[in-house]
């Protein structure tokens, strides 16, 4: 394994080497409870994915599910194109994110690296209704049968707008749903922290929305209309 492949967010935080060993075992696990969608055998590999998978479970949980705060993104389930992109510019040094970088070292990071993860990632399911309990399990077991789901709360303001104004200036890009397509990250199921979070650093500059040196869309809205937009994708969640 050539590299400890921490994703998209981390604040103070030192992964030690001895992660790999705890982290093939977290995802050996990760994989026969979750029932990862399967994809043609030669699509990634899964072993490398796998390794890389344990340390990031450190930040983005042990399901690919993220901070329970939004501190950490959700990246399971979310486009591998947009995955393997945000990995492409931490490695050249476009996306300025300082915890992230000695873990996307040019020199360690290859390209078969970013596939490998941002594929089993992207395949990564998770549901968003509750488990039905048999009634025989433990704490334990009912509590990690809990970790796995990804609902995200409800956020104030006004659906209607929300769903108007989603539609016509964001859909073309993130679907109609919020699945997101191609390059363009999944809205719908992250959480609404990390959202506003992003969405404010776009409109600071600190991060090109649409294209270098760009607002985007973004420049445009009104603070309610963003209110209103993250309140409506809340409430578009799929049941499954």
């Amino acid at each position: 394994m050539k590299i400890l492949l921490g994703l998209l967010a981390r604040s103070s935080a030192k992964v030690e080497i001895s992660h790999r060993n705890s982290g093939k075992f977290i995802a050996g696990f990760f994989v026969l409870t979750l029932g990862v969608s399967s994809l043609e055998a030669n699509a990634f590999d899964a072993d490398s994915a796998r390794d890389m998978m344990g340390v990031c479970a450190t930040c983005h949980g042990e399901f690919g599910q993220g901070g329970s705060r939004g501190e950490y993104p959700r990246i399971a389930g979310q486009s591998e194109k947009y995955l393997a992109i945000q990995l492409e510019n931490f490695r050249a040094r476009k996306r300025i994110n300082f915890p992230m970088f000695p873990y996307t070292e040019e020199r360690d990071l290859s390209d078969e690296d970013i596939h490998n993860i941002s594929a089993y990632l992207a395949s990564i399911k998770l549901p968003t209704k509750p488990p039905v309990f048999k009634g025989d399990e433990d704490g334990l077991t009912r509590l990690q049968m809990m970790e796995k789901v990804m609902i995200i709360s409800r956020s104030e303001g006004d659906i209607e707008n929300g769903s108007k104004v989603y539609k016509k200036e964001c859909a073309s890009c993130h679907a109609k749903d919020g699945g997101g397509r191609g390059s363009f990250p999944m809205l719908v199921g992250q959480y609404t922290n990390y959202l506003m979070k992003q969405i404010t650093s776009y409109i600071n500059g600190e991060r090109p929305h649409d294209e270098d040196d760009s607002l985007g869309i973004l420049a445009k809205l009104k603070d309610t209309d963003i209110r209103d937009i993250l309140a409506y994708l809340t409430s578009i969640q799929p049941q499954e």
